[in-house]
């Protein structure tokens, strides 16, 4: 982790205004869904509800949201964890960027809502439309991240080596937040982050005598 950390932070771009209106309309429509979810149950809460808890009408949330699965699963982050991963100094091993990049995401995550985050891997484990919208979505993950592979180690992205060296990240990572979730999210996400990326790297533990 040495090296990674011992980059120089870069400074995000600056986003114009249109842009940060979606950013504040996108979150007041998430942070009424969580909150109405945590008010009355997942099932209970509907596009209407959350379209007046937000102030915004219901279509205003379909043109964000296709789903209500999508409200609660966040994968906007996703180009810019791609972006990050593609800055890092080119000498430097891919799986220790990737920590790099996953590490200072969940930190930022969890320092902004963290609660949001807990209820999110709750809702993963529980609720079988989200489930399968979340693995939908890791499916998309994986694609992106071919690319990323493909350039750093000059190869495929379309070759099956990478295809499953990618899909082998994404499932590593939602296993660990299914893990997290099942736990009561007692254990640290962080931990469990490393332990599936080191699984990725090494394979499995010993065998315990």
């Amino acid at each position: 982790m040495t090296p990674a950390q011992s980059s120089p932070p870069t400074d995000p771009p600056q986003l114009g205004l249109r842009e940060r209106k979606k950013i504040k309309t996108r979150t007041a429509i998430r942070d009424a869904t969580y909150t109405l979810i945590k008010e009355q149950g997942y099932d209970a809460t509907t596009i209407e509800q959350i379209a007046e808890r937000a102030e915004v009408s219901p279509s205003t949330v379909f043109r964000y949201f296709p789903t209500k699965e999508d409200i609660v699963l966040t994968d906007e982050y996703d180009p810019l964890m791609l972006e990050e991963l593609r800055a890092r100094p080119a000498s430097e091993s891919w799986l220790d960027s990737v920590r790099y990049v996953l590490h200072r995401s969940m930190d930022e995550l969890l320092a902004v809502d963290p609660e949001a985050v807990r209820i999110r891997a709750h809702l993963a484990v529980q609720i079988p439309a989200v489930r399968a919208r979340m693995i939908e979505s890791m499916s998309a993950t994986g694609r992106l991240l071919r690319g990323a592979i493909a350039e750093r180690h000059g190869l495929d992205a379309d070759s099956l080596e990478v295809r499953v060296y990618a899909m082998s990240l994404v499932g590593g990572l939602m296993e660990a937040n299914i893990t997290w979730a099942e736990n009561d999210c007692q254990d640290e996400l962080r931990d469990l982050v490393d332990r599936a990326l080191d699984v990725i790297e090494h394979g499995l533990p010993a065998k315990k005598s």
